[in-house]
Order: C-alpha cells, then sequence, then structure tokens
C-alpha cells in the first residue's frame, strides 16, 4: 500500500470526534510516546538494543510523529498527513533494510495500539467522558493505527523488491505479468510496477532476442537501460521498452546487447503488447527461415504482409497442394520455372519485358512459358480470385520440408519495380 493509497484509506476515518479531546490528550503526549518506545523494546526481542543511534530515532520519531499526529487530527480533521506517512514509509524501508521480518514490524504497531489505548482509557476515567466518546475514541485509533501500519508495510516491501536480487525477480513477474493472454489487470500492473519502482507507459514495444552464436548464452551482457523490462536467462530471451524504440534507443539497446540479433514488434498499447511480441517472435522465426531477410535488427512493421500470409502453414500448403495440383505430374525443375514466371507475371501485372528483366531471360522464353501456364491453369489466370490465391501462395514462405510433396516452388523474387498497365494476354 502507498502512500497515497494510505491516505485514500485515511479518508474513510470514523466520524469526527469531540474536539475538546484534543486538549485533554495533548499533555499525555511526550510521556505516552517513551512509555511506547519502552513497551517496545521490553517486549519485542529485536528491538531490545539500545535506540540512541540513528536507526533509534527513527523509531522514537515514528511513535511521536503518529501520536501527536492523531491528536492533531482530532482537533483540526482536516490536518495534513503527509509528513507523518512519510515517516513511517521510511521506517518500514529501514525495518527491511536492518533485516527484521514484517511480523515484527506488525507487532510493533500492534504494542503501539495497546498502549495508546491503556493510557487512554486512564485519561477518559479521569475526564469523565462517558461510554459512548471511548467507544467512538477507540474506533478511530484502531483505525489510524492499522493505516500507519499499511504505510509501513508499504514501504518493507517496497524496499524489499529493490534489494539486489530481488528486485531482477520482481521486474521479471513484472513483465510476465504485462505479456499475459489475456491481458492482466492493470491495477496488478500498476501495484506490481510500483513496488519495483517502473513508470508504467501507454504504450510498449518488445523485442525478442535471437543469440547469434552458441558462446552468447554463458557470456555476461551489459545492462539494458533501467526502464526496460527484460528476461535475458531463458529460453527465448525477450525486452520490453517503453514507448516507441528511437534511433538513440535502438543503438543503446545493440551496445549493451553486440551479440543478438533484434526482431522488433510494433509499438502498441500496454494491454495488447503481447500480441506485438508474437508478431516479433514470428518475424525472428521467419528470418532463420530465410523468409525475411536476417538483418541484425529485424522490425515485425515492414513484415505485416508476409506475417499475415505465413501465420498458419498447414493452412497454406493446403491452399498451395489445391493451387498448384496441375504441376504434380511435372519434374521439380518444370515447376520451378513455371511458378516464378507465374510470380513474376502477377508482379509484374502481365508485362513481357517487365517479366523478362524479372527472370532474365529473353521475352520470348518469357511468351513461351506463358503459354503454357495458360494451358496449365486455364481460366484460372481471369479469375481475380484465383489470382489473389495464387499470389498469396507464393508470397508465404517456402522450404523444402514445408512444400506439400509431388512439387517444388522457387524462393520469394524481388517486389515489382514499376506498375505497367495490366496485360493478362500477356503481350
Amino acid at each position: 500500500m502507498s502512500v497515497e493509497r494510505g491516505i485514500e484509506h485515511a479518508a474513510q476515518s470514523p466520524a469526527a470526534l469531540p474536539r475538546k479531546l484534543a486538549d485533554i490528550l495533548r499533555p499525555e503526549l511526550g510521556s505516552l510516546a517513551n512509555e511506547i518506545v519502552d513497551e517496545i523494546r521490553a517486549t519485542i526481542p529485536a528491538y531490545a538494543r539500545p535506540l540512541d543511534g540513528p536507526y533509534g530515532k527513527s523509531i522514537r520519531a515514528g511513535v511521536e510523529y503518529a501520536i501527536t499526529l492523531f491528536v492533531a487530527q482530532i482537533a483540526d480533521p482536516s490536518v495534513s498527513k503527509e509528513q507523518s506517512h512519510e515517516v513511517h514509509h521510511r521506517l518500514g524501508q529501514n525495518e527491511m533494510r536492518e533485516g527484521r521480518s514484517l511480523d515484527t514490524l506488525q507487532s510493533a504497531y500492534r504494542v503501539g495500539a495497546r498502549v495508546s489505548w491503556r493510557r487512554i482509557m486512564r485519561v477518559g476515567r479521569r475526564s469523565g467522558l462517558s461510554s459512548a466518546v471511548m467507544s467512538q475514541l477507540a474506533d478511530a485509533m484502531l483505525a489510524f493505527m492499522d493505516e500507519l501500519a499499511s504505510v509501513a508495510l508499504d514501504g518493507y516491501l517496497e524496499a524489499k523488491a529493490r534489494t539486489a536480487g530481488a528486485l531482477d525477480t520482481w521486474r521479471r513477474k513484472l513483465l510476465h505479468l504485462v505479456l499475459e493472454t489475456p491481458p492482466a489487470p492493470s491495477k496488478a500492473i500498476a501495484e506490481l510496477a510500483q513496488l519495483t519502482g517502473w513508470p508504467v507507459p501507454e504504450r510498449a514495444t518488445p523485442v525478442v532476442l535471437h543469440p547469434l552464436n552458441d558462446a552468447v548464452r554463458t557470456r555476461r551482457h551489459n545492462s539494458v537501460d533501467s526502464d526496460v523490462l527484460a528476461e535475458l536467462d531463458c529460453a527465448e530471451p525477450r525486452l520490453l521498452v517503453p514507448g516507441e524504440i528511437s534511433g538513440a534507443r535502438l543503438a543503446t539497446l545493440q551496445a549493451a546487447l553486440p551479440d543478438y540479433r533484434l526482431s522488433i514488434g510494433p509499438c502498441r498499447p500496454l494491454d495488447s503488447v503481447a500480441d506485438s511480441l508474437r508478431w516479433a517472435r514470428d518475424a525472428l522465426h521467419l528470418s532463420e527461415r530465410g523468409i525475411i531477410q536476417a538483418r541484425r535488427v529485424i522490425r515485425a512493421e515492414e513484415h505485416l504482409a508476409t506475417l499475415l500470409v505465413n501465420a498458419d502453414s498447414v493452412l497454406t500448403c493446403q491452399l498451395r497442394d489445391r493451387l498448384f495440383a496441375p504441376l504434380a505430374d511435372m519434374t521439380g525443375k518444370q515447376q520451378e520455372r513455371l511458378l516464378e514466371t507465374l510470380r513474376a507475371w502477377l508482379d509484374s501485372q502481365g508485362n513481357v519485358v517487365d517479366i523478362a528483366e524479372r527472370l532474365q531471360v529473353h521475352p520470348q522464353t518469357v511468351r513461351y512459358r506463358m503459354r503454357q501456364l495458360q494451358a496449365t491453369f486455364g481460366e484460372h489466370l481471369r479469375d481475380p480470385g484465383a489470382r489473389f490465391e495464387m499470389e498469396l501462395a507464393l508470397r508465404a514462405g517456402v522450404t523444402p520440408s514445408s512444400a506439400p510433396e509431388g512439387y517444388a516452388l522457387p524462393e520469394i523474387l524481388p517486389a515489382p519495380r514499376k506498375s505497367p498497365q495490366w496485360t493478362p494476354s500477356g503481350s
């Protein structure tokens, strides 16, 4: 629970107490603070040591701020709680750094509540306070102590999350939470992000990493920027970078991870960044198959159409099998020549000269092959739907292991350089 949440919790305190109680209780504050500190030292072994140093001063300051604020709230319910909450937040952090447990911290607050109530009972009897007022006072005091204990608990957990090793564990958990499918509740992400000190962005960019050699996995790497969530020591290393990856950010990542290929997904809202991670991973896999050029940095955003047509390899093979069944009786070389000609014809919208340039053959050779294609596929070459399916199948990545038995497909050809008038006859 954060300081802000503690203040929010305090706003729900019981109805205002009679303000005259502040005048009755204020003279008790000095001796009450001493009594609480003495009782804590006497009943909780972890606090039995002398409290003369900085640590002891922080304990005493926490007690004094607490009881002073409680009485001040009675006199003026609108009094600021910020300073007291900050003191108890730091107190919780110090407790963790001193190596004490949560039970010890919570026990100290229970002792403080018990000693305070014991004193209030004595003052109440002496001052003739009614049972109704005493009951209201008890409710207010217990709620107030619970509030401060929650603020201190938040400080304790925050310090624990920031210790060496623990911070890395929590940040990994946060990365997993952000990448959950379906998306995790934004509140859960916000709470864990606060615990680790990660500013939650509206949009983020995932990066999938692939080691360029086997030695990378055992080699130490430089630290990435502190706002980047990273998981490198796993089967599929990945990063999550807040916002867009600018040129400067990319240079920093490459310098920190010199032995990795980076596949970068599109920048997406946080609740859909898992989809972007999947696209980045798919782009990396396609680069390994030679369908996307295997550069040091791959941007999935530049290959969305290729990712789409390769999203279901089994379905793509089924489509190829149906479309190119007429080629089944041809030799592999014949299939390759006709299909590369078909791809060039589709890309060039039927312009023979352009096709010849693409294939580096004579235009007459192109016309000969086109007559073979027309004899093989007939009316399908004039059907827009069939042409779309053929282009889809040809643009999908092909490897020997994925091609249906009975035919071979050529490698993907360059994109068209110009767009001449469509001429289905191939003239």
